[in-house]
C-alpha cells in the first residue's frame, strides 16, 4: 500500500501543480521509480489519480474542483498570465470577466487601469475592481452559486444580451484533445456561450492543466477565441489547429 504521508503530499502537490511526474516524486521523496510507479497506480485504482504518461493527473469527472483548491493551483503561472493579459488590455474599453479564478487574477492586475467599463458575473470580480475608482463595474444578476461567487442563469445571460464588449476575457474547467472548451456546470455553459456571441475580441485565460482535464459540458471550441493567454506550449496537434483557425497562442512567461 502506498505510505499514508506520501499518498496525501503526493495529491497535495496534483492540486498545485494539476500533474505529477515519477522522477520528479522520486527525487522528492528520496525513493525509486518503481516504488512512485506503484504509489501511482495505487491511487489511480482508488480513483484519486489519472495515470498519464511519466505521472499522473487529478481525476477527470462531472464535478470540478473546489473553489479554494483552484485558487492555490497553478497559483504563480495564473499571475503571470493576469499580467500580462492585462498589459494587453487598452484602457477606455468595455470588458467582460467571467467566472473563474484566472479571471480574478487577471480583474486584479487591472486596478491601475483608467476608464474601463466592466461587466462580470463573477462576485470577487466586482469585489476587486471597486478598488479602482475609474472603473465602472456592472453585475450582471442571476442565481448566485455559493461556492465561487459566480452568477449564472437566464437572467445572467439576458443582461449580457444587452451588452456589446470591445473584450471578453473568459476561463474554462477544461480543454480537450480536439480543442474544444469544457465546463462542468451546464448553467454556466450558456452564459459562457452568450458572452462569447457579445465580444468583438475574446481572450481565453488558461493555464496547462486545463489543457490535462475533460469536463462533461462543451461551450465550444478554439476556434471561436482570438487569442488563447497560458503559461505553457500547446501540443503540435493543437497548435496546428489554432494556426489553421487563426487562434493566438500567447505564452506567459514569468516576470522579472
Amino acid at each position: 500500500m502506498v505510505q499514508s504521508f506520501r499518498a496525501s503530499e503526493i495529491i497535495d502537490i496534483a492540486r498545485r501543480e494539476g500533474k505529477v511526474t515519477v522522477e520528479g516524486l522520486a527525487a522528492h521523496f528520496g525513493v525509486t521509480l518503481q516504488t512512485i510507479r506503484r504509489d501511482l497506480t495505487e491511487l489511480a485504482d482508488s480513483g484519486k489519480l489519472d495515470r498519464v504518461h511519466g505521472g499522473a493527473v487529478l481525476p477527470s469527472g462531472i464535478n470540478n474542483i473546489g473553489y479554494e483548491d483552484r485558487r492555490t493551483l497553478n497559483q504563480a503561472s495564473k499571475v503571470d498570465i493576469a499580467r500580462k493579459c492585462a498589459h494587453d488590455i487598452p484602457e477606455d474599453c468595455s470588458l467582460f470577466l467571467n467566472i473563474g479564478t484566472t479571471t480574478e487574477a487577471v480583474a486584479a492586475e487591472l486596478k491601475s487601469h483608467r476608464n474601463l467599463m466592466v461587466v462580470t458575473n463573477n462576485m470577487n470580480v466586482a469585489t476587486t475592481l471597486v478598488a479602482n475608482e475609474t472603473c465602472q463595474v456592472i453585475v450582471a444578476g442571476g442565481r448566485l452559486r455559493r461556492t465561487d461567487g459566480g452568477l449564472v442563469g437566464t437572467l445572467t445571460t439576458e443582461t449580457i444580451r444587452q451588452f456589446k464588449f470591445d473584450i471578453a476575457v473568459i476561463g474554462c474547467s477544461a480543454v480537450d484533445a480536439d480543442g474544444d472548451i469544457m465546463d462542468f456546470d451546464v448553467d454556466e455553459v450558456g452564459v459562457s456561450q452568450t458572452i462569447i456571441n457579445r465580444a468583438r475580441k475574446v481572450i481565453l485565460v488558461a493555464d496547462h492543466t486545463k489543457f490535462q482535464r475533460s469536463a462533461p459540458a462543451r461551450i465550444g471550441t478554439l476556434e471561436m477565441v482570438d487569442a488563447i493567454y497560458t503559461d505553457r506550449p500547446l501540443n503540435d496537434e493543437l497548435m496546428q489547429r489554432c494556426d489553421e483557425w487563426n487562434t493566438a497562442v500567447i505564452i506567459c512567461e514569468p516576470t522579472e
